[in-house]
């Protein structure tokens, strides 16, 4: 069971350096404004409101998507007595385990984490390994050797972690894999942020940590794997639907 405002908890967690920054500057330049004996006091003091009213959006927006909706059910999968094989990849910070173990109680679940501190840099990553530590059975692999015989998962989520893989060709080579240990019949779910208007006008700047539809979709095409459908949970987040071609 998540936790009330847990989302938003995490968001201040794990970048809690950018709001420090955030408020410690808006302060300062409030303090400017009011001791600034110009008419460009009031241009400062409309960017410092413009600066609050996004950091207070973002977060908003953010209590929507992760404390108010039902992302973390997962609610586009649905237990399949065919469903034997069930592969949970993430990027050192796993939020879905256990809903997978209580919507497949029947499934094996291998659980892999790719993090690699050498590749993956963000220093959100590293805080949330902190706070919250892999689950139990969870497997260090590397994201374009995935541990598995060909054709052998018969579901495959990989929940907002994609992106962390910055450099395209690595992502080329993940998605090639997935199509290797998907089996014929089998799904991969691919749940990620867009670079697209929504989350600019949610997130600011911050929505070029994400990656734009279009490249999403090249990587699948190139990696053998047809677009069966784009689940939209809230107008935020697309859980993108994959198949073998």
């Amino acid at each position: 069971m998540r936790r009330r405002f847990q989302g938003v908890a995490n968001i201040l967690h794990f970048n809690w350096p950018l709001f420090a920054a955030a408020v410690a500057g808006a302060a300062i330049a409030i303090v400017i404004a009011l001791a600034w004996d110009s008419p460009l006091r009031w241009l400062l003091s409309g960017i410092v409101a413009l600066a609050i009213f996004a950091v207070v959006v973002s977060l908003m927006a953010s209590w929507w998507l992760y404390d108010h909706s039902p992302l973390y059910e997962l609610p586009w999968l649905e237990d399949d007595a065919d469903t034997k094989v069930v592969v949970n990849i993430h990027a050192g910070f796993d939020e879905t385990s256990e809903t997978l173990r209580l919507k497949f109680p029947e499934a094996e679940i291998f659980i892999w984490d790719f993090y690699d501190p050498a590749r993956h840099t963000e220093a959100s990553i590293r805080r949330a390994r902190v706070a919250f530590p892999p689950a139990a059975g969870s497997v260090s692999i590397s994201a374009d050797s995935l541990p598995l015989h060909d054709g052998a998962a018969d579901v495959v989520c990989v929940f907002m972690a994609a992106h962390e893989i910055r450099q395209p060709e690595e992502r080329d080579r993940f998605f090639r894999e997935l199509h290797r240990i998907l089996r014929p019949g089998g799904k991969v779910f691919v749940t990620e942020h867009l670079r697209d208007l929504p989350n600019a006008l949610a997130y600011s700047l911050g929505v070029l940590h994400f990656h734009p539809q279009a490249a999403w979709r090249k990587s699948f095409a190139q990696a053998g794997l047809n677009l069966m459908a784009e689940i939209k949970t809230t107008p935020l987040v697309s859980t993108f639907v994959l198949a073998r071609a």
